[in-house]
């Protein structure tokens, strides 16, 4: 038989109250709710940004060839790209789990949104002024949404340029937390990795999947405190609320026709 000891499943799939679980495991062993075993893994985040980045060529590279406008080609892109990196966590743990709100945190109070608006707000300092160092040494330089925007804005079309404003200040906060420090975060906190090399190892993942060598460190920066964030508050939508503060200023500049 290939049936599974019951001993080995738990020893391989800890329990949901895991070390550094998400404050919403405590909340509801608390209120008496049973809870499943998690059984999704690292495994399943490479899964994720493999599919990410596969459905986002491909997507990309069908709609140039098909003569897309640029805007369109970048928010449909962008979209069906976060079908899985947003998709599938939200998947994943509700097959494999208990649901993304208990698993991966998934939840805001008013209390977690005041800290994401102050740790936004943190971060927003912290990578103005990091973009000023990295300029003073690599001179000027855009980022990659940047760029998108510039392009977007020659082609005149308001309606695409205001959606990938949407997507940079909503789209892209809740995306990318529930990839890094949701799925990835939880995944290597489940495996045992201590709390700063977990906050470290997310950070950097996130900063290498944006593919920006000149901004490396600023992402790196900006991913280690969304880390703390979520780390120290056992909520994803603290760091969901202070990305996307973080975010809002150069969403709004694209609205305007001024991007960042």
């Amino acid at each position: 038989m290939n049936s599974t000891p019951v001993g080995e499943a738990r020893d391989r799939y800890p329990p949901a109250d895991y070390p550094g679980c998400p404050v919403t495991v405590d909340v509801a062993l608390s209120n008496g709710q049973v809870l499943r075993r998690p059984r999704w893994g690292l495994g399943d985040v490479f899964i994720m940004l493999g599919a990410t980045v596969l459905i986002a060529l491909v997507a990309s590279g069908l709609l140039e060839g098909a003569g897309a406008s640029l805007g369109v080609t970048v928010i449909i892109g962008g979209l069906l790209g976060w079908a899985s990196l947003a998709g599938w966590p939200l998947l994943i743990t509700r097959l494999r789990g208990n649901g993304p709100r208990i698993d991966l945190g998934l939840r805001l109070t008013w209390h977690e949104l005041g800290w994401g608006v102050v740790t936004g707000v943190l971060v927003l300092t912290l990578a103005a002024v990091l973009t000023l160092i990295s300029t003073a040494i690599f001179g000027e330089f855009d980022s990659a949404a940047g760029e998108a925007a510039r392009g977007i804005m020659a082609e005149g079309n308001q309606l695409t340029l205001v959606g990938f404003a949407l997507m940079l200040m909503i789209g892209a906060p809740i995306a990318e937390e529930l990839a890094f420090r949701g799925l990835l975060f939880a995944g290597l906190r489940k495996r045992g990795v201590r709390p700063a090399l977990t906050v470290v190892i997310s950070a950097v993942a996130f900063a290498l999947f944006h593919f920006e060598p000149v901004r490396l460190g600023v992402l790196i920066v900006i991913g280690l405190v969304l880390g703390v964030a979520r780390a120290r508050s056992g909520s994803l939508g603290v760091s969901i609320v202070a990305h996307a503060v973080n975010n809002a200023p150069g969403a709004i500049f694209v609205i305007l026709g001024l991007p960042g």
